[in-house]
């Protein structure tokens, strides 16, 4: 099975480590992406193509794996080209996959969102998959993958995901909102103690997680967060899933992207305070 990638960054290179453990044949393409990027593609002794077009003419399974703004634009440059079947895996809204997947010519496709952290479950992540060729995707189980099929059409498995995103990403500004806070008076520590007697086990480790990705990944949450407002929008005002944009696209703006991940969420709220300082 030849399964390529498009777009390289953590969750295509944590899946396509998981597939290559697995027995699969792996292809990208890393054309005028990072140092960082093109190293990483070559120590995992990835097939690298030339180009996009080489990329989707070589694949089995072509898995689209870019940001919400590049969804569109990436199916639109490749699909002339496809030869196998084509995955939007990517955070957006059922209406922007299915502008996606029109762009397919062959038609060969299927809609899928990732359930939970990559980083941490690896391969073996929950997807969901929709779609007329949702079965043929969910075929890389053989290869150690955790995929559901939830339905036949396009949109569905986006709509789920993006529901949940709704949730979770709004309780992650909250918790960041209120722990900066208790922060800036001295008594996080004691914050997050007392909120885990509620919340139950486990909780400190969550939210200290919840607060490092919700700073490292801003700008992106930002723009799932634009999908999100699509959606909800059709059904509500989405007065909270808004304010959650708002939110991320503040803290973006404040931190400016971090290049390493922090092990403690307090460098984050320094990081924060020592660029309040300078303005």
């Amino acid at each position: 099975m030849k399964i390529g990638f498009l777009g390289f960054g953590e969750v295509a290179s944590t899946l396509a480590a998981g597939l290559l453990n697995n027995g699969a044949d792996v292809f990208t393409c890393v054309l005028g992406r990072s140092l960082k990027t093109r190293e990483l593609a070559k120590k995992m002794e990835l097939n690298l193509c030339k180009s996009n077009r080489e990329l989707a003419e070589s694949c089995d399974i072509l898995i689209s794996v870019v940001t919400p703004h590049q969804a569109v634009k990436v199916a639109k440059e490749v699909g002339k080209y496809v030869k196998g079947i084509y995955i939007d895996i990517n955070n957006i809204s059922p209406s922007t996959a299915e502008e996606a997947l029109s762009h397919i010519e062959n038609g060969k496709t299927a809609d899928a969102s990732i359930i939970g952290s990559v980083r941490k479950n690896g391969v073996n992540a929950h997807i969901l998959v929709s779609g007329p060729f949702a079965k043929q995707f969910a075929e890389l189980n053989q290869y150690g993958m955790n995929i559901s099929v939830i339905g036949s059409e396009i949109g569905q498995a986006s709509a789920i995901k993006l529901f949940r995103s709704s949730f979770t990403k709004g309780i992650s500004a909250l918790l960041f909102e209120t722990l900066y806070s208790a922060y800036k008076m001295g008594i996080d520590e004691e914050t997050l103690k007392y909120i885990a007697e509620t919340e139950g086990e486990g909780f400190r480790e969550s939210a200290v997680s919840r607060i490092i990705s919700s700073a490292v990944h801003s700008r992106r949450r930002a723009e799932e967060m634009e999908e999100v407002i699509e959606l909800i929008s059709k059904n509500s005002d989405a007065k909270m899933v808004k304010a959650t944009f708002e939110f991320f696209k503040q803290l973006y703006g404040e931190i400016n992207g971090i290049d390493k991940r922090p092990e403690d969420y307090k460098e984050i709220f320094e990081i924060m305070d020592n660029k309040n300082r300078k303005n």
